[in-house]
C-alpha cells in the first residue's frame, strides 16, 4: 500500500508540473504551487492580466472523471483557501478571481477548463 501511495503522489506532482507549463505557455504567470493553508490547499495560483486564477489539477482516466471529482466540498475548501490567499496578498486586492480545473489524462493530455466553478455563497 505504501508503494501505491508514493506512486500516486509522484503522479500528482507530474500532473501539476504539466499543468503549470500549460498555463505558462498560455501566458499565465505562476504565483504559487501547492499553496497550503489551515483550510485547504490550492494546486496552482496564477495570474494573467488583472485576474488571479486558482487552479485545481486532477489526474484521472478521463476529462469527465476529473471534472466530477471536484465535488462541492472540494470547491468550498478551495474557495476558503483562495480567500485566505487573497487576504495574505493585498497586492491582488483589485484583481478579479476565477476558479479553473485542469485535467491530466493518459498519456499526457492536458485540458484546461476556465471558470469551472463559482465559490459557494
Amino acid at each position: 500500500m505504501k508503494g501505491e501511495r508514493i506512486r500516486r503522489y509522484r503522479d500528482g506532482l507530474r500532473a501539476e508540473t504539466l499543468a503549470a507549463w500549460r498555463l505558462r505557455l498560455k501566458g499565465y504567470r505562476i504565483r504559487s504551487q501547492r499553496f497550503k493553508s489551515p483550510v485547504g490547499e490550492i494546486d496552482i495560483v496564477a495570474t494573467r492580466g488583472r485576474t488571479v486564477v486558482f487552479v485545481e489539477v486532477k489526474r484521472r482516466a478521463s476529462h469527465e472523471e476529473a471534472l466530477f471529482s471536484v465535488t462541492p466540498h472540494a470547491q468550498s475548501r478551495i474557495s476558503r483557501a483562495a480567500a485566505l490567499y487573497m487576504a495574505r496578498h493585498p497586492e491582488f486586492g483589485h484583481y478579479d478571481m476565477r476558479f479553473d480545473v485542469i485535467s491530466v489524462t493518459p498519456p499526457f493530455r492536458v485540458s484546461h477548463l476556465d471558470n469551472a466553478f463559482r465559490p459557494p455563497a
